[in-house]
């Protein structure tokens, strides 16, 4: 949240950062130290210019038809140019964040910042346009020009009173968005706030009273935004620089007035005496605890102003236990940011070539963002703030701004407002849309959609053996809330219910399972024997097993009392395969069980096998292999394009390794002709579409998606070093080849990754 302060920030005010570190940031690039790389941002060609052809279709003559399409109708810019995906942030640089009036070109890094918050949060291409311009009127004159360029325009870090009247002849003249975020970004992610707020001190909207510090341009819109949702004109007090805006005023403009009641108070002390909200939006330091202290029962304090809040949270509590505070910290619950707001904004709008955006966009985007709080929070967002897992409650009133959902939460909910409210010139499929934002987010959504269907077709039960684990308690209650499987924890039931309490997971729905004190354990006891009694295995050693957990859940998939299995975030990939592979066994058709991971880098999603289970697989082990990760593949709706990797292009050199992979090929063409396969050939040629143009005679036309790897060390590394070096995301390991769904995990595991696993394990079990 940005605010106006006297006082300029200093670095160290905040995050730790030094004004060295921070200026070698701006100066060099953040993947090589050395390489002097100034600013934050560039622009990259989206089409090829290799040839001379590329070059006359990017430039003359070959531009003249997409200009010739334009001419003869506007909307076909959407099409043939970015425009559509092009927002302008401008400024003149007269009220830059804690800075003042420190003019345009100062003001560039942070238009640059914001074009890298667009990009990143949901994908918005920016150009930041500076403006040498004092008056209003240059400003709008400037963006009036620059119309035929964007597809929407944000405004930043323009004065106030100007920016209202900037922003009101741009809404009236221009026919795209035009949008002040210093105003309305602020006014929507403090609405969001305060629904979830009052709903949790369980205060009426309509009797509450709210006192603002500020009266500049955050303030009004914030003032103007609330009564939506029910506070009233009249329970609201403005306080400026000059105290209480009151009927008896004569300096107010006239945005001022429309808040300047009859009132007996004078001062912002006064004011807060009684009042159930407070919503800060001036300078540190501002608020004391003895105000606090004076306020109505369940005070909502939102002490906004940065670096330092009008009062700080730690004092608010202080003063006031039952108090909810929100701030404009990180470092504090309740952080009230603006990127929350503007990227899933425009997104929407833009999505849907909306000519503004009006109030019930805003307020389909702060009621999305007041929802989203109050679902239950991905593990990644708890990662990004160490692993601090929130709860919706006084400290989690707002979505996280690493919340990634908000993007498919936000930009929806504005598209179907713009689209409801008249002002969109496109209509799209609003599920549908939802879905592909969260693709575009993560690739492997869409598998993983498709793969929840399947899952969900029956309530499937899956065991899990490490129950009392905080990680497996929490992905337990996120399937049952999905209603994506039917978990069953293993464990005592006191420590799970301890364990769940402690952290805040309703159980409600989950089975427990004491193994311990189960009626079938000697059932169990016997089926397992008789599994095991041929191979050195004598009744007290059954019996001794079976109180493993992995070993009883194994023999309730095994018996049919769960359909499958996940486990190993406690113990090593052998301690449970091997368990697995002796009870549930093979399936008939194959000898080798192999892991299969999918692997999400840069938008593509890849498929390693096996990375898992076979030191040095034979060439009948390499085509089962083949086999079972191509069957898994056209089980997740995707077309396998299969390719096994070695040192060498199609028998360029010739060694035993290169045999064994020509060998299994043969075998794989000769049980599923049809499958696309080749090989062996190098990583690159295979993920190349460049490199594989070389050998036209190659099965291979695209890219492949399924890479074989020749023995255990290779696939291994490569999937590690991949999720360590290139930040590629890993799901897996899919267990191939046992008789029913058994999953093995990682050590560590994520909640996501269990959830996942889970996910893969019921879609099997209904298949």
């Amino acid at each position: 949240m940005k605010r106006k302060n006297a006082k300029s920030p200093s670095l160290s005010d905040h995050l730790k950062i030094s004004e060295e570190d921070a200026l070698r940031y701006h100066e060099f690039s953040s993947q090589d130290e050395n390489l002097r790389q100034p600013g934050k941002i560039e622009v990259v060609p989206t089409k090829s210019t290799r040839t001379q052809r590329d070059l006359s279709l990017t430039y003359t003559p070959g531009v003249a038809a997409a200009c010739l399409q334009i001419a003869k109708s506007a909307d076909k810019a959407a099409d043939y140019t970015a425009r559509s995906n092009l927002v302008a942030v401008i400024t003149n640089g007269t009220a830059v964040l804690g800075l003042g009036n420190i003019g345009p070109l100062a003001a560039k890094p942070v238009m640059e910042g914001k074009a890298v918050l667009f990009k990143k949060f949901a994908n918005v291409d920016v150009f930041d346009i500076e403006l040498k311009a004092n008056t209003a009127d240059e400003v709008v004159a400037a963006c009036q020009m620059l119309e035929p360029t964007f597809g929407g325009i944000n405004l930043e870090d323009i004065k106030s009173p100007e920016c209202f009247e900037i922003e009101e002849r741009l809404r009236k003249s221009l026919k795209i968005p035009v949008f002040h975020d210093d105003q309305h970004g602020t006014a929507i992610i403090v609405t969001a706030a305060l629904i979830n707020a009052l709903k949790i001190a369980k205060k009426k909207a309509t009797a509450v009273k709210v006192v603002f510090s500020g009266a500049g341009a955050a303030a009004i819109a914030c003032a103007n935004l609330i009564q939506k949702v029910g506070i009233k004109p009249k329970n609201i007090t403005l306080c400026d620089k000059s105290g209480v805006v009151h009927s008896g005023r004569k300096d107010l403009d006239r945005y001022k007035q429309k808040y300047a009641h009859p009132s007996k108070n004078r001062s912002v002390q006064e004011a807060l005496s009684g009042a159930d909200v407070f919503i800060g939006l001036s300078v540190g330091g501002l608020i004391t605890k003895a105000m606090v202290k004076k306020m109505a029962k369940k005070p909502i304090i939102f002490a906004l102003a940065n670096p330092t809040p009008e009062i700080s949270y730690d004092e608010a509590k202080e003063a006031r236990a039952d108090a909810i505070v929100a701030t404009g910290r990180s470092d504090f619950p309740n952080q009230i940011n603006n990127v929350l707001g503007f990227p899933y904004i425009f997104r929407g709008a833009l999505d849907v070539v909306s000519q503004s955006i009006n109030d019930e966009m805003k307020m389909a985007a702060a009621k999305a963002l007041a929802l989203l709080a109050q679902e239950d929070v991905p593990e990644s967002v708890a990662r990004a703030y160490g692993d601090t897992y929130f709860h919706f409650g006084p400290d989690y009133i707002i979505p996280k701004p690493f919340d990634s959902r908000a993007l498919f939460w936000v930009a929806p909910a504005v598209a179907e407002a713009a689209i409801k409210s008249g002002v969109a010139r496109r209509k799209i499929d609003l599920p549908k849309y939802k879905l592909e934002l969260q693709a575009s987010i993560d690739p492997s959504r869409q598998i993983m959609s498709a793969t929840i269907l399947k899952a969900k077709r029956s309530l499937k039960k899956i065991v899990f053996p490490e129950g009392t684990e905080p990680k497996i308690i929490r992905a337990a209650h996120l399937l049952w809330d999905e209603k994506i499987c039917s978990p069953i924890l293993l464990g005592k039931p006191s420590i799970i219910e301890k364990t769940a309490k402690m952290h805040k997971v309703d159980l409600n729905g989950i089975q427990i399972v004491d193994h311990l004190e189960d009626p079938q354990m000697e059932e169990f006891v016997q089926n397992y024997y008789k599994i095991r009694q041929r191979h050195g295995m004598d009744h007290e050693e059954a019996s001794k097993a079976l109180k493993r957990r992995t070993y009883f859940g194994l023999m309730m998939v095994q018996l049919g009392r769960a359909d499958s299995l996940v486990s190993g975030l406690t113990k090593s990939y052998p301690d449970t395969i091997r368990p697995a592979l002796q009870i549930i066994r093979m399936k008939p058709e194959y000898r080798y069980a192999a892991g299969l991971y999918m692997v999400i880098i840069r938008g593509k999603v890849l498929f390693f096998a096996d990375t898992t289970v076979n030191i040095d697989p034979s060439a009948e082990a390499l085509a089962e292999i083949c086999l079972q990760s191509a069957k898994r593949l056209e089980l997740f709706d995707i077309v396998p394009r299969i390719a096994f990797l070695s040192f060498s292009n199609f028998g360029s050199s010739s060694h035993p390794t290169n045999d064994r992979i020509h060998e299994a090929i043969k075998m794989v063409r000769k049980k599923r002709p049809k499958l696309i396969v080749d090989g062996e050939m190098q990583a690159d040629t295979a993920v190349s579409r460049e490199l594989l143009s070389d050998f036209p005679f190659s099965e291979l036309k695209e890219p492949a998606n399924l890479l074989i790897f020749p023995n255990l060390t290779s696939g291994n590394i490569a999937y590690k070093l991949l999720k360590r070096l290139a930040q590629a995301e890993i799901i897996g390991p899919i267990l191939m080849g046992p008789r029913k769904p058994v999953h093995v995990l990682q050590r560590a595991s994520s909640v996501e990754e269990i959830v996942n696993m889970a996910i893969i394990a019921a879609a099997e079990a209904n298949e």
